[in-house]
């Protein structure tokens, strides 16, 4: 596939004929060029200060996005990266996402262009979470902070504009949802009682790393348990719904726990691994359960996991237990969030450079 010369230069040259930032939008909803909000013109200019902040040069082809297969190189990266507000720093973060996001594990060619409301959710960890003030704490998965918003709408625009998921186009989501324009937080290492996420994924505490999973959407989970056992019972009752990729396929679920939550696991004496291990065991559910389209669907998947797929058989909700993931994150209250997954996708993690 080839790569453009510039893609800075030609959208540059749309502003020899457009010279004010109300035409400038107009072309690019018309071009469907936009998430459905005012983009930030990318100039030369800005395209160029963007590119200061990575070694990388211009042209390296950084992945090919699916579903179209257009090569992300690093300048049409930080073309996008200008256009949703981004400050030049952030380019490497969307270097790194962008790579993540085109491994095979994580079935970009599905998250793109299926029926489902899936998401890219970007989870930043390591250092670089205090250099670029992403948010981990309250409201961290909501308004307010620019990092957090650009950063995520970037990837949105890479994913639309490179790999050419246009919605009603070869995006085929039936209702979508807000993710969709902008998903991405920080872990709160420091409230955390165990291993951070890119540690578990086995990078060190010291490096940079960003995640991407393919997330339905959020589910808050609201309790002021102060024990461990019932705290780990409710949040497992709570993943269990019969009409789920995740049983379909054996996913990998994940779970955003406050720190307040996080506490009560840690006085209670559990490791991470101990609270998936809960989850895991109580969240399985009856495959008679599911609907007979499902049940179908469930013996091409999992037959070759499970064996005979029987009504009373339960179905575990991941594969394995170590598939549940868990993140902290949030501020203070008793809330905690559980993420369903795409169900056929696994995240991937990349060292931030």
């Amino acid at each position: 596939m080839s790569v453009p010369v510039s893609a800075a230069a030609q959208a540059a040259a749309t502003f020899e004929m457009y010279d004010n930032l109300d035409e400038i939008n107009r072309l690019y909803r018309e071009r469907r060029w936009s998430d459905g909000l005012p983009i930030v013109p990318p100039t030369l200019e800005r395209v160029e200060r963007m590119l200061k902040a990575t070694s990388r040069a211009r042209d390296d082809v950084v992945a090919h996005v699916a579903p179209g297969y257009g090569a992300a190189t690093v300048e049409r990266i930080a073309v996008n990266c200008v256009m949703a507000g981004c400050d030049p720093e952030y380019l490497p973060v969307l270097i790194a996402a962008t790579e993540a996001v085109a491994d095979p594990a994580f079935n970009l060619q599905g998250i793109q262009a299926t029926t489902n409301p899936v998401a890219v959710w970007l989870v930043v960890n390591g250092p670089i979470r205090s250099t670029l003030n992403v948010n981990s704490g309250l409201n961290c998965m909501g308004q307010g902070r620019w990092s957090n918003a650009t950063i995520g709408r970037a990837m949105r625009l890479i994913l639309q504009n490179i790999g050419d998921a246009l919605p009603g186009e070869m995006d085929r989501a039936t209702h979508g949802q807000p993710g969709k324009y902008t998903f991405c937080c920080a872990e709160n290492e420091e409230a955390s009682p165990w291993e951070p996420l890119h540690v578990e994924r086995g990078y060190a505490a010291g490096q940079s790393a960003v995640t991407v999973v393919g997330a339905e959407g959020t589910m808050n989970m609201n309790t002021h348990s102060k024990d461990a056992a019932e705290l780990a019972r409710v949040f497992a009752e709570t993943m269990v719904h019969p009409s789920s990729n995740e049983y379909v396929h054996g996913g990998e679920p994940w779970l955003v726990i406050g720190p307040e939550h996080a506490e009560i696991f840690k006085r209670g004496g559990l490791s991470k691994r101990d609270v998936k291990a809960r989850l895991w065991e109580r969240s399985k559910l009856p495959v008679k359960a599911l609907s007979g389209k499902e049940i179908d669907r469930a013996r091409d998947s999992r037959s070759e996991e499970l064996g005979e797929l029987t009504p009373e058989l339960l179905l575990p909700i991941s594969r394995r237990l170590e598939d549940i993931m868990l993140v902290v994150a949030g501020g203070a209250g008793t809330h905690s969030v559980y993420v369903p997954c795409f169900g056929n996708s696994r995240a991937v993690t990349r060292e931030i450079v």
